[in-house]
């Protein structure tokens, strides 16, 4: 799947090259963000060395779930649950947006 390859790759702390059907792609270190939201303090977590945003939600019918943002190749990757809804409150609407908001900083840089 691509994107626990994507995610592992940022976990080896170093610049490394991954073939995809497209070719291969340069993947590095994120640095930490500029900007630091208080609102993504307990969704904000390095995996690895990969920055990582998990905000948890639910299902249509109330199965626990999260959405993921992360950086990748200086653009914002936003990984919804597989094949799922993503039903989100209001106070994970806010942990979400700002988490958008710090990765999209990351991948001006």
């Amino acid at each position: 799947m691509e994107l626990v390859d994507s995610i592992t790759a940022g976990r080896a702390g170093t610049a490394t090259t991954h073939v995809r059907p497209s070719g291969p792609i340069a993947v590095a270190r994120s640095a930490a963000p500029a900007v630091v939201d208080p609102r993504t303090a307990a969704v904000r977590k390095y995996e690895g060395g990969q920055l990582v945003w998990r905000v948890q939600c639910s299902d249509l019918i109330a199965r626990e779930r999260a959405v993921t943002v992360f950086v990748e190749e200086n653009q914002v990757v936003l990984v919804s649950p597989p094949g799922e809804t993503a039903r989100l409150t209001t106070g994970q609407l806010s942990q979400l947006r700002a988490a958008l908001n710090e990765a999209a900083k990351m991948a001006e840089r």
